[in-house]
């Protein structure tokens, strides 16, 4: 699970906490209140061009740029589906490591592929190049781990979905960020101490953070219990979500080999412990594969799994139609087996949905994400 070491991004403001903020401003013979300047630029109107940072002299925007925003992320391409609202980037690193960002808009009228409901936007960030959890159904899992993200790695990628909406540049007009779901490239809780100091920029107020609701963040994991248990302690009301994928060790060894180290068992108990400790209810990630995980005796051993004390009030089931991810066996459920499968966990009283798949045809669905320069 450990990163390989590579060279490490340059310290970014985003990396810093009040605290070593106050003190490189100092260190850098700037007044005091340049700090909350630099915060307003960087995170409120979401600017990385110092010559944008007009209520700063123009002498000390160069040196803040240089000491404390220096560039992270480099564009290689945007690719678009849905009529426009669902954007996958991929990002060029300052090693050269690639990873990818979705955005998705629902709700545009007059663009049905982004679905009814409320006008809403949700950008799905990556934590990490690549990912060691090696998850055989999973494309981003295939290439392995190249290394962590940092902090400010992670937050730029939801500035720029942020700075999108807000200049119109995705349909449906000025909008805003309401969702972030740590979900992209890379297991969040095996690079906890960035992903947390990056959920914390989101969450927190502005100026000196993005302003996102914590209720509208989610960390996903395959079921790193010590993580869980850890960020359950953190007091940060975000939804938790779980890629189970299977109700039996026997098979879940197989589709999430981490399961040999944390088998089914500690996993759900760790995870309703997450409920219990923050009142949030866990989401439970289930890829339907055909003839694999699908039969309706392992949505009857699901429902098992998942019953607690009182019921099903802690958890709620969410089914993902299979993405083809290219090389792999796999194949999504047949309708009418999602339908029964559906309807097995539903006599039992277990929430569940079927996730919305958005961005299919350009890669960019669950477990599609590759960081590949080659065109798709």
């Amino acid at each position: 699970m450990d990163a390989p070491r590579r060279g490490r991004p340059p310290k970014h403001w985003i990396d810093l906490d009040a605290a070593e903020r106050a003190e490189l401003i100092a260190e850098l013979g700037l007044p005091k209140f340049r700090a909350g300047q630099l915060d307003r630029q960087v995170l409120v109107r979401l600017s990385e061009d110092p010559e944008e940072w007009t209520d700063i002299p123009k002498d000390d925007r160069a040196v803040l740029a240089e000491r404390c925003a220096p560039k992270l992320t480099w564009l290689v391409r945007d690719q678009v589906a849905d009529g426009g609202t669902t954007v996958k980037s991929l990002w060029r690193l300052h090693d050269g490591s690639l990873v990818e960002s979705v955005l998705m808009r629902y709700g545009v009228p007059g663009i049905r592929a982004s679905g009814r409901g409320r006008d809403r936007s949700t950008v799905c960030v990556s934590s990490q190049a690549g990912c060691g959890m090696a998850c055989p159904f999973c494309a981003t899992g295939q290439g392995g781990l190249q290394r962590n993200l940092s902090a400010a790695e992670i937050v730029a990628q939801v500035i720029d979905s942020a700075r999108r909406l807000r200049d119109s540049e995705v349909p449906g007009g000025p909008g805003r960020v309401n969702n972030v779901v740590l979900m992209g490239m890379g297991e969040p809780l095996a690079n906890y101490a960035a992903v947390l100091k990056a959920v914390r920029t989101i969450t927190s107020p502005a100026p000196a953070g993005l302003g996102i609701s914590a209720r509208g963040v989610t960390i996903s994991t395959v079921g790193l219990v010590p993580g869980i248990r850890k960020l359950a302690s953190e007091g940060l009301p975000v939804t938790l979500a779980v890629s189970l994928h299977a109700p039996d060790d026997e098979l879940r060894d197989e589709l999430c080999p981490i399961n040999t180290r944390w088998p089914i068992s500690e996993v759900i108990a760790a995870a309703k412990q997450y409920f219990l400790s923050t009142g949030r209810r866990v989401s439970i990630e289930y890829a339907l594969i055909h003839n694999v995980n699908d039969q309706s005796w392992r949505a009857e051993e699901l429902a098992s799994v998942l019953r607690g004390p009182n019921g099903y009030g802690w958890v709620h089931v969410n089914l993902i139609p299979l993405n083809p991810t290219p090389g792999s066996k796999w194949t999504a459920s047949q309708p009418e087996v999602t339908d029964e499968f559906i309807r097995r966990l539903e006599l039992r009283g277990v929430p569940v949905t079927v996730r919305d798949t958005r961005g299919r045809e350009i890669d960019g669905a669950c477990g599609q994400l590759a960081a590949s320069e080659a065109p798709n």
